[in-house]
């Protein structure tokens, strides 16, 4: 029983504050999802991606990102990663197929899912991170700042990493369609409103500079969007001749009013479907 009322006001502190989370164990799985309220970093032990060799059309942002990755993994200096531009061009299929190449090879590689609107807690994130035995890819998907959005601040934690510095074992992969990260009305309304335009803005857009390797991603032509089609049909055995997937897959986009790699992965799923085909991993 306590008695001592300093020691029922430390007892109701510690209730407050519970302990910093423990380390989970990362050997468990090659991928971590991070949740808050309450803090834990729930192991993935099956990622849904597609293999490297079926990315198409993104061939020199492929080896730019595998080869930082690699030196990453190795435990080499190494960039945190904007990949940015169109949607549907594969981004975040990119950066989950590079980690499982480079994990095949190096079972010290993990990735670790953050999300956006989860930024304010990156730091205690950090600190789980800092002293394992791994390296670790952050990975922050679909990442944008809209007006009165303070969360971009979070993220200098990992870019900058503050006083203590990033951890050496942490590396930063993000996508957006935005390659500053910001609209660009934002960008231009606090230059037309602002005392000094310049610097109005600076703090935001340099936040992309951050980022040591920007890799843009464009809008597919018919023949790239074709070929992944192609490339799918011979990796689950689906059999149609070329006049026909050419046609169908034409019509596919058509319909949808847009040409990319996630609209080839519709169809094909469509494709395979109607023949039957399963398309488990």
């Amino acid at each position: 029983m306590i008695d001592d009322p300093m020691d029922r006001i430390a007892a109701a502190l510690e209730r407050l504050a519970p302990a910093p989370l423990a380390a989970p164990d990362f050997s468990a799985a090659p991928a971590f999802v991070w949740h808050v309220s309450p803090d834990r970093l729930e192991p993935v032990p099956s990622v849904a991606r597609v293999d490297l060799e079926l990315l198409i059309g993104v061939d020199r942002s492929r080896d730019t990102l595998l080869a930082n990755t690699e030196q990453f993994a190795r435990g080499l200096p190494a960039n945190n990663a904007l990949l940015w531009g169109a949607r549907g061009m594969g981004k975040s299929s990119l950066v989950k197929a590079i980690h499982a190449k480079v994990h095949a090879s190096h079972e010290v590689l993990r990735i670790v899912e953050l999300q956006r609107e989860d930024l304010p807690s990156v730091g205690r994130l950090l600190n789980l991170l800092r002293d394992a035995p791994y390296r670790f890819i952050l990975f922050c998907d679909d990442l944008s700042f809209g007006h009165d959005d303070a969360h971009y601040k979070s993220l200098k934690a990992v870019l900058d990493g503050g006083i203590e510095g990033r951890p050496d074992n942490v590396v930063l992969y993000a996508t957006s369609n935005r390659r500053h990260l910001m609209p660009r009305d934002m960008i231009e309304n606090e230059r037309g409103s602002a005392i000094n335009p310049s610097e109005a803005v600076e703090e935001k857009v340099s936040l992309s500079d951050r980022f040591g390797l920007w890799l843009g991603f464009h809008p597919c032509d018919q023949d790239q969007y074709l070929s992944m089609i192609r490339g799918y049909c011979d990796a689950w055995g689906v059999t149609i001749d070329e006049e026909t997937l050419r046609a169908e897959a034409i019509e596919w986009q058509a319909t949808r009013g847009s040409r990319s790699g996630r609209v080839a992965w519709q169809f094909f799923t469509d494709l395979a479907g109607r023949q039957g085909v399963a398309l488990e991993s």
